[in-house]
C-alpha cells in the first residue's frame, strides 16, 4: 500500500515557521540578557561576548525569515 503524504498549504507552512523562529527570537534575547547581566555584575568582556553571541543568533533569525519570505512570495 502506498501512503499519500499530506501537503501543507502556504498559510500552514508559514504558521509552523513562525512557531519555530519565535524560539530563535526568544533564545537570542535571553542570551543577550544574560550578556547584559554579566556586563553589569562581572566582567565587561565576558558580557560583551555573550551579547555578540545573542546578536549572531538574531542575525541568523533574520536570514531565515528573509529566505522563507522569498520562497512564499515567488
Amino acid at each position: 500500500m502506498k501512503k499519500v503524504k499530506k501537503r501543507l498549504t502556504r498559510a500552514e507552512e508559514f504558521e509552523i515557521m513562525k512557531l519555530v523562529l519565535d524560539k530563535f527570537l526568544w533564545a537570542g534575547f535571553l542570551i543577550m540578557g544574560v550578556g547584559f547581566y554579566k556586563m553589569v555584575s562581572e566582567d565587561v568582556t565576558t558580557g560583551l561576548s555573550w551579547m555578540i553571541a545573542g546578536a549572531l543568533l538574531l542575525a541568523l533569525f533574520i536570514v531565515m525569515v528573509v529566505r522563507e519570505y522569498e520562497v512564499f512570495t515567488s
